[in-house]
């Protein structure tokens, strides 16, 4: 009872992760309880009843900006393609904006929603954004742990999900890509160093490394 809807919600704040499902009232500023006790830094939430995109909010977007797990949009800006989207988020409840009713992807009026919520926790799960450089001798990012699972998302223009993890092959660079919003089987072009204290980014696609491309990651430790 946090927010102004009624959630139900599986937490393990250890681990800085809940699943909340509630039902849509349809209204705009609703807000909804996420249990974790602390600020997530990117929530993906999906409404259950009708055939919407997935709403992504990650802490790095531009303020109002959403993005689109099924899809390779850049973020987006309400006007775009859905006026749906997380607007604010604080560390008991988030907010929404919905919109058109007939977007219904994030407080649809009587429907059934869901949101998978994620919170930064030192030495197991980071969240946070580079900056590309068109190089095989990429940019390398600090996240303090090694990770075994990678998501990476271009924010400033399409770009696909991009998904690494150390099982599937386990070394560098010849970690097999996995991508979220395609039906593709695993390749392998070389394009991450999974490091014991960070990545690097190894190839020059756009999907992952454009000179001058924002990218948002979220990593799991191993």
């Amino acid at each position: 009872t946090d927010g102004s809807i009624t959630s139900t919600v599986q937490a393990n704040t250890t681990a800085g992760f809940s699943v909340v499902t509630f039902t849509g009232n349809g209204s705009n500023d609703a807000t909804i309880g996420h249990g974790l006790g602390t600020t997530p830094a990117m929530i993906i939430t999906k409404n259950r009843d009708d055939a919407v995109l997935w709403r992504v909010f990650h802490k790095d977007l531009t303020s109002t900006n959403t993005l689109f797990l099924n899809e390779d949009f850049a973020q987006t800006a309400p006007s775009g393609h859905s006026n749906g989207y997380i607007k604010t988020v604080g560390s008991s409840t988030y907010s929404v904006y919905q919109g058109n009713s007939d977007t219904n992807g994030v407080n649809g009026s009587s429907d059934n929603m869901i949101a998978y919520c994620f919170a930064e926790k030192q030495g197991y799960s980071k969240l946070g954004s580079y900056t590309g450089n068109g190089s095989t001798d990429g940019p390398f990012v600090y996240t303090g742990f090694k990770p075994a699972w990678l998501m990476i998302k271009r924010t400033d223009s399409t770009g696909n999900w991009f998904m690494f993890d150390n099982k599937r092959e386990g070394y560098n660079p010849d970690n097999d890509r996995l991508i979220a919003d395609d039906s593709l089987t695993e390749a392998d072009p070389g394009e991450s160093d999974l490091l014991s204290n960070g990545f690097k980014m190894r190839f020059t696609s756009g999907n992952v490394n454009a000179s001058g491309g924002t990218y948002i990651y979220m990593a799991f430790a191993e």
